[in-house]
């Protein structure tokens, strides 16, 4: 096994190195696709495990002796951007026949109220303005630290309200980017939320407010968003299935 332990979570090195046992012995699951998040509870603390998919053959020859793993760059990513993200506990991967098998990245347990696609949804979601500005500062935070987040995705921000405050969190990271950011690339960034325009327009709006943009941009955003929308509906079709507006 190969695993790195955040220094302030010193105590968890026992639950690292024995993820499997616990994973396998938990039944929270909260997510499970192409791979798997449970929380699971140690010394008092929650924690959220991603489980990621056993590699094929290829993709273990090249996490093993070429490029990092998933787990390895979530937890570096992690520890890079740390205020945006929860906080990173530690990775660890297992090798089997000298190449990796199983990799686990854990952190703590951030307890949010929704994500960014109830508003975006929800006709009836409460203040839903108030979050779509607040959102798109907080973009304009990331963009500014240097920071595009490739699955810029509905799910993958998490939202608290904390007084009259609005706290945003990103996960899903191993798939980053960290780059002084040109202005189609800001305007780029928000084409997976799969945001109605009027929901964009309000976003580019208040990023604009922020941000020096040029009076092209929200032409911008409403390009790459349709684009988007365009290629993902393409390739449903192409597999016989509903297209989304």
């Amino acid at each position: 096994m190969n695993y790195t332990l955040n220094k302030q979570y010193s105590s968890f090195s026992t639950f690292l190195t024995e993820i499997q046992t616990h994973f396998q012995e938990n039944s929270a699951t909260i997510h499970k696709a192409r791979n798997e998040l449970k929380t699971i509870s140690y010394k008092n603390t929650s924690t959220v495990v991603k489980s990621f998919k056993v590699p094929n053959i290829i993709n273990k020859i090249a996490y093993t002796f070429f490029r990092s793993s998933k787990a390895k760059k979530s937890y570096e990513y992690s520890v890079k951007i740390g205020e945006f993200t929860p906080d990173p506990i530690g990775y660890i991967e297992f090798y089997k026949y000298g190449l990796l098998n199983e990799s686990y990245f854990v952190s703590k347990e951030f307890k949010y109220d929704f994500t960014i696609r109830e508003p975006l949804l929800d006709a009836d979601f409460p203040h839903k303005e108030e979050v779509y500005r607040a959102f798109a500062r907080f973009t304009l935070e990331l963009h500014n630290a240097g920071i595009f987040h490739d699955d810029y995705s509905p799910g993958n921000i998490l939202i608290k309200r904390e007084n009259d405050t609005l706290v945003f969190k990103i996960v899903d990271i191993n798939r980053m980017k960290f780059l002084e950011l040109s202005e189609d690339l800001r305007a780029e960034n928000f084409s997976k939320l799969w945001a109605h325009d009027e929901i964009l327009e309000i976003m580019a709006e208040e990023y604009a407010k922020n941000y020096n943009c040029s009076e092209s941009f929200l032409k911008k955003v409403l390009y790459y968003s349709n684009k988007n929308k365009k290629i993902k509906n393409f390739k449903k079709r192409l597999k016989g299935k509903p297209v989304n507006d």
